[in-house]
């Protein structure tokens, strides 16, 4: 098959998928678990995308705030999951979702469910429930997130699917409300992978930009003028030109914001905790990850951990006082 052809078979299966999920007489039955600051924006705008969402978390605040955007809310997992057609989980970590899925929706949900977890969570755990998905007779899929609360809320994630070939036009058309672009990274697990590499890349980048903007700084050269020839020259990243750690400069941040919102420097310590973890199981070396974990590790054990991860910048300045 050519790959203009494969190309037009894989659009073909997904817009099948998305009229199937999106059909003009029915709406889907969504069960929605894990209603935290990603969980939250991503609930609503499946409940704005029409489908019938029953929502269920820990805090009753969150399940409130689910029901003002148009969800039903749920008293169980296990209420949630009764009649789903499609199960969506964002939780804080591996042993969550092992128990989650092993304990309550494994049991309740039907069988014809389309189970999609979008936690970052170890490789390790992710094949084992998509391994148990499989005995129990579902269909899995590992779809963690790219984007930060503000792509959450707008509906503007970027999600990095693992999953078996033939059901990853179902779970794109499942998290089409969320996503401004899907990707089947590969099989079970996958996701997870992807996920962990693209974060520690990213933790990397942004303490290098961080640093030469410092050093720019001490130097005499102004942020915006340093701004503009980085972002036209061969230091163009991503930190320097989407997400500029310095306020007032390039496009608005959480710097501009005194460094709230955004990803939090406690969720990008998780993420490089979790890619040290997989590179030391998988031999690889990954010195630069290694630094970025210890350096956030110090930012986060200043107290700064609520405080966007483009923050760390201050610690390099010498500033930390006044992110007080």
């Amino acid at each position: 098959m050519t790959g203009n052809a494969r190309e037009f078979n894989d659009k073909s299966r997904a817009h099948e998928a998305r009229f199937a999920f999106a059909g003009s007489s029915t709406m889907t039955r969504i069960a929605f678990i894990g209603l935290g600051n990603m969980g939250g924006g991503m609930v609503a705008n499946q409940a704005k995308a029409q489908h019938q969402v029953r929502a269920f978390d820990l805090s009753a605040a969150a399940v409130a705030r689910a029901v003002a955007a148009g969800c039903h809310a749920a008293a169980s997992v296990a209420e949630a999951v009764a009649d789903a057609e499609v199960v969506i989980t964002m939780l804080p970590a591996g042993p969550h979702v092992r128990s989650v899925y092993g304990e309550q929706v494994f049991k309740h949900a039907p069988k014809s469910a389309l189970l999609i977890d979008c936690s970052t969570i170890d490789v390790e755990s992710a094949r084992d429930v998509a391994k148990q998905a499989a005995e129990a007779g579902f269909r899995f899929a590992d779809a963690p997130v790219s984007g930060g609360v503000m792509a959450a809320e707008a509906g503007t994630l970027a999600f990095m699917v693992g999953c078996d070939e033939a059901d990853f036009a179902a779970v794109e058309a499942a998290l089409a409300p969320m996503s401004r672009v899907t990707i089947h990274a590969g099989d079970h697990g996958a996701g997870q992978a992807a996920k962990i590499c693209n974060n520690m890349l990213l933790g990397v980048s942004m303490l290098g930009t961080c640093e030469a903007f410092a050093l720019a700084e001490k130097l005499g050269l102004a942020a915006e003028r340093f701004f503009e020839i980085a972002s036209k020259s061969s230091g163009q990243c991503w930190s320097v030109t989407s997400y500029c750690p310095v306020p007032g400069v390039g496009p608005q941040t959480p710097a501009d914001r005194g460094y709230e919102g955004g990803f939090a420097t406690a969720m990008m310590l998780k993420d490089l905790k979790l890619a040290q973890d997989a590179a030391a199981k998988a031999g690889a070396g990954t010195p630069m990850g290694a630094q970025a974990e210890a350096l956030y590790a110090l930012f986060a054990a200043n107290g700064f951990g609520g405080k966007d991860f483009s923050a760390v910048i201050q610690l390099l300045r010498g500033k930390l006082a006044e992110l007080a």
